[in-house]
């Protein structure tokens, strides 16, 4: 038998799913495109503001071209691919008649790890699927692969939310509703991956909308942010750093020198206490351009120079 308190506790969660799910089932799409080789692909999209504007995975878009969003309502809507970005593992369609209004817009970079989250999505063709959890951490990244072009995705938010086939494009939403993450991967069994939709996010999604897809510079880096040893902390006046976990095989990082372990400092002359910190310094402006990069190794300063190149497919 459960006791009062906790049982208010509960109704209280409940309550906040509820009302969640109610306010984005709407403005979620089941998607469904094929390529040009005929292959087709599936998984969700979220109705964003603009014209007919829906986010979802770039890797759920694929090749394709043009596709189908079934609503909630059970109306459809075919879709055209307005752009993808492959290390963002975001796209963005247009459907060219009548969609829902937008779904209101988060900022990822004011949640905080324990937050409850919840996320709708098409797992499996079971339209308007709902799932809720907390946000087991934060400034994640997430290396993927294209053929022979390795990429990686930065500023993962972890959930324990559960995700299924299906899933991806869907909307990661706060307790106000608002959408903070598009669901990207399924990582391992409890474990759910979204991409954040911050400041970042914004001028990607502009860039495709402009120009159908965006000038990205590539180091090659999986990261993660780490707290500063003690000494050092003191010596710098900062927290925390970015822990280098891999390197990719041959990418500009890797010809510079930098190595798994290394806790990054700065990056252009700048702080970096998160993926994010790093990722808005590698668009068009960085491609081929000399990147200083501070690194702390086995109790010593490093400082190396990495150059940038442009990642294509």
């Amino acid at each position: 038998m459960t006791r009062p308190d906790t049982d208010a506790a509960l109704d209280a969660y409940s309550r906040v799913v509820t009302a969640v799910a109610a306010d984005l089932t709407p403005h979620v799409a089941a998607l469904q495109v094929t390529g040009p080789d005929g292959r087709s692909g599936a998984g969700s999209a979220v109705v964003v503001p603009g014209d007919g504007l829906m986010l979802t995975n770039a890797h759920v878009v694929g090749r394709a071209r043009a596709g189908r969003a079934v609503f909630a309502d059970g109306s459809e809507a075919p879709v055209e691919v307005v752009g993808t970005d492959p290390l963002s593992d975001l796209a963005v369609v247009r459907a060219t008649t009548g969609a829902p209004e937008p779904a209101a817009l988060g900022d990822a970079a004011q949640l905080r790890v324990g937050q409850l989250v919840v996320a709708v999505g098409n797992p499996l063709g079971l339209a308007g699927s709902v799932t809720a959890g907390v946000v087991s951490g934060l400034g994640r990244s997430l290396p993927t692969r294209d053929g022979r072009t390795a990429r990686v995705v930065e500023d993962v938010i972890q959930t324990d939310a559960a995700l299924n086939p299906g899933n991806s494009g869907g909307a990661l939403a706060d307790s106000a509703s608002r959408v903070v993450g598009i669901n990207t991967a399924v990582a391992g069994w409890g474990l759910g991956l979204a991409v954040p939709v911050n400041a970042t996010t914004r001028r990607i999604v502009d860039a495709l909308v402009r120009d159908g897809r965006v000038r990205r510079a590539y180091l090659g880096l999986v990261s993660s942010p780490a707290p500063l040893p003690a000494a050092l902390a003191e010596r710098t006046g900062r927290r925390r750093g970015l822990r280098v976990v891999d390197v990719v095989a041959g990418s500009p990082a890797d010809r510079a020198g930098l190595r798994a372990g290394d806790l990054v400092l700065e990056a252009g002359r700048a702080p970096v206490a998160e993926a994010q910190s790093l990722q808005r310094l590698l668009f068009t402006e960085a491609i081929g351009r000399p990147l200083p990069v501070t690194v702390y190794r086995l109790g010593a300063m490093v400082d190396v120079i990495a150059v940038p190149t442009e990642l294509t497919g």
